[in-house]
């Protein structure tokens, strides 16, 4: 079983590489980061083209798209948000899902009942809008759309796709203050993709299980 990870280089990517290791899984990993596994930018189309390659003709069982970032904590209406905060997130966090699904979906055509986990966030449901993050939220709001979108498109070819919510977890990302370990955030999280299935597609959970309002 081949399971690719962006964005693998520290927080619940890191934990989910290990995770699947320890279970004896192939994980390739990707990461920015040229001493951390594949090294590759998810917003460059010639890294996901050269990841490609680099797999050859080998079967992706299951891609996990973590890869993401959240720049504008703190910013303000009046003079936060530049455009190139919006062109940077919507480029990681959106166009980065999409160019990983494309570029590997030969291999992941090639495996029997491939399974796509996109990690979105509850910051995305348009029902948690407590105002904002606008970036970051209106991003990850794009991901769960085009994770609905693509479990509709791929469900005739067996490729079941599901959307996350990780929890609040404590990393860079989330903070010292976050609800959750890594290591409970992604016990969790393989637990779901290991349930994904055809049945499931289109899914919007939360890391221990929970169906998350859209």
């Amino acid at each position: 079983m081949t399971i690719v990870i962006t964005g693998a280089s520290r927080g619940i990517g890191a934990g989910l590489a290990r995770a699947y290791r320890d279970r004896g899984q192939d994980v390739v990993g990707t990461s920015r980061s040229p001493s951390v596994g594949v090294q590759m930018d998810v917003t460059h189309p010639a890294d996901h083209a050269a990841l490609a390659e680099t797999l050859g003709d080998r079967a992706v069982d299951l891609l996990i798209c973590n890869a993401g970032v959240y720049a504008d904590k703190g910013q303000t209406v009046e003079s936060g948000y530049g455009a190139d905060m919006w062109a940077q997130g919507f480029a990681t966090n959106v166009t980065g899902v999409f160019l990983a699904v494309q570029a590997l979906l030969p291999h992941l055509r090639r495996a029997n009942g491939a399974r796509i986990a996109i990690i979105a966030s509850q910051m995305g449901s348009s029902q948690r809008a407590p105002g904002g993050s606008y970036v970051y939220r209106a991003s990850k709001a794009a991901a769960i759309n085009l994770g609905r979108n693509l479990a509709m498109d791929l469900e005739p070819e067996g490729i079941a796709v599901g959307i996350y919510h990780p929890g609040w977890v404590q990393t860079d990302m989330g903070g010292g203050a976050a609800d959750i370990t890594v290591d409970q955030s992604v016990a969790g999280l393989v637990a779901r993709f290991d349930a994904l299935d055809l049945g499931s597609t289109g899914c919007f959970e939360t890391w221990d299980g929970r169906a998350h309002p859209f």
